[in-house]
């Protein structure tokens, strides 16, 4: 029996599920994680850019691939993948990749490719983006996003652009280097997630970003989510030559596609960044205008709808963050800790403490609709300062960030009756999960760590 493959390149590690198909429907044979280790410096923006090695993400995806039965690769029909959407990387059409031959069979490495200038990227001041055009789209243009990082390019070092005639997501590089795509391939998720396109007429906003003297040769064309991209055109770890692959979607997308079944269902994931989300009804369109200060952002979904999201910028990147200055902090005092440890060690206390009345507003990274709002700490009493006190303030702060944004009594009037729990960092951390339960008054279901490289699978 024929096999898919689903693969998303999340923000810190890469995944890959293999399905089967049973009696029951598609079922998870064998899934891999691999930690891609991919930040990495940027010249140009310094402190406030953020990005990722290609190379890296590659390495990753390939360890990924060969850690998989080779016999059940051998049966890929189709490959279904997804990915961190707003974020962008730059190639040379006819020098994207090299093919080579390894262990597994042929894969291939970057070759002239830029470094993925990420979602988190903070090199458009709120200043820098007052400045750009208007865009035509139901979505507010905010920092990271790809059409904004090429205007920066633009206006900062436009000698970069000259090098690369393309341009995608991570995901839409993958999928062009698989099947030797002369122009790249967008799905409307990924499109609508770099800004100046249109939902609704499924177009990129061409002639205001023309007249603005906008590299209009680097947009992707635009297909529809589920379609299919083109065909592999070489084996790949064992996959046959000429296996179906998708057009790249959004990990977010996928993520709620391994799950919802229900549109009285919620879905919240928190991975690196975090989403609390519910359906639209269907034959929604949203507004044409977005409303610059609303935490609610409406996300093409698959067959024309639209999901209402509350998307945060502080997920699990927060606890990494406290992790890794929980690090620096011993280093200092003379002592070395392993972050993995630590990490370990601060779920640990904070399962020890079943309350904490610090209260922590854990908005480190801002949000897209008020960026300028930092994190803070508050009632901070001399009784609460252990590490298990101040972790579980931590957790909560970030589900009830959530909460915030797309109340509890919102989700009560529009009928949910459950709460679907997805990505990495509610799949490994007791205390968020906990969080989520005390916070939200419904039941809760938890899916894999690996939802996203699922449902893009399913979507095949």
């Amino acid at each position: 029996p024929a096999c898919v493959l689903g693969i998303d390149l999340g923000t810190t590690s890469v995944k890959a599920a293999l399905l089967v198909g049973t009696e029951q429907g598609q079922a998870v044979a064998e899934s891999c994680s691999k930690e891609t280790w991919a930040r990495t410096s940027s010249l140009e923006a310094g402190s406030q850019g953020m990005e990722q090695d290609v190379w890296r993400i590659i390495r990753a995806l390939n360890e990924c691939l060969a850690a998989l039965p080779q016999q059940q690769l051998q049966r890929v029909s189709h490959i279904g993948i997804s990915g961190q959407m707003h974020g962008i990387v730059f190639w040379k059409k006819d020098k994207g990749c090299k093919w080579t031959e390894c262990g597994t069979g042929p894969t291939f490495e970057p070759e002239e490719v830029s470094h993925l200038i990420t979602w988190q990227d903070g090199r458009c001041s709120p200043t820098f983006l007052s400045s750009l055009p208007l865009p035509q789209s139901h979505i507010s243009l905010a920092t990271g996003f790809g059409c904004a990082t090429v205007y920066w390019y633009l206006k900062k070092s436009p000698d970069f652009l000259k090098s690369y005639d393309a341009a995608g997501t991570i995901h839409d590089y993958v999928v062009a280097m698989l099947c030797d795509l002369k122009k790249p391939l967008m799905s409307v998720q990924n499109a609508a997630s770099w800004g100046y396109f249109n939902s609704r007429n499924k177009s990129w906003n061409t002639d205001i970003l023309k007249n603005s003297s906008f590299p209009v040769h680097l947009l992707p064309e635009v297909g529809e989510p589920g379609s299919i991209a083109g065909r592999t055109i070489s084996a790949w770890h064992g996959i046959p030559k000429g296996a179906k692959v998708g057009i790249a979607l959004g990990d977010f997308q996928c993520s709620v596609y391994s799950c919802l079944t229900e549109r009285t269902d919620a879905v919240l994931n928190i991975s690196t960044s975090a989403q609390l989300t519910i359906s639209t009804p269907l034959g929604f369109q949203p507004p044409e205008t977005p409303d610059p200060s609303s935490a609610v952002t409406y996300f093409p979904y698959f067959n024309g709808d639209y999901l209402a999201v509350a998307a945060s910028l502080n997920g699990g990147s927060v606890l990494a963050t406290f992790v890794d200055m929980v690090a620096q902090w011993t280093e200092e005092l003379g002592l070395r800790v392993q972050e993995s440890a630590i990490y370990t060690k601060i779920i640990k206390a904070a399962l020890g403490q079943n309350d904490s009345k610090l209260s922590v507003h854990p908005t480190i990274f801002g949000e897209r609709h008020i960026p300028q709002q930092l994190a803070s700490v508050t009632n901070i009493a001399a009784s609460d300062l252990s590490l298990g006190h101040v972790t579980r303030a931590l957790c909560r702060g970030i589900v009830e960030n959530l909460c915030s944004m797309l109340p509890v009594q919102h989700l009560v009037e529009t009928g949910v009756r459950r709460i679907l729990g997805s990505g990495s960092a509610l799949a490994r951390n007791e205390v968020l999960r906990q969080e989520v339960e005390r916070i939200f008054p419904f039941p809760v279901v938890y899916g894999k760590d690996v939802d996203a490289a699922v449902g893009a699978a399913m979507v095949m």
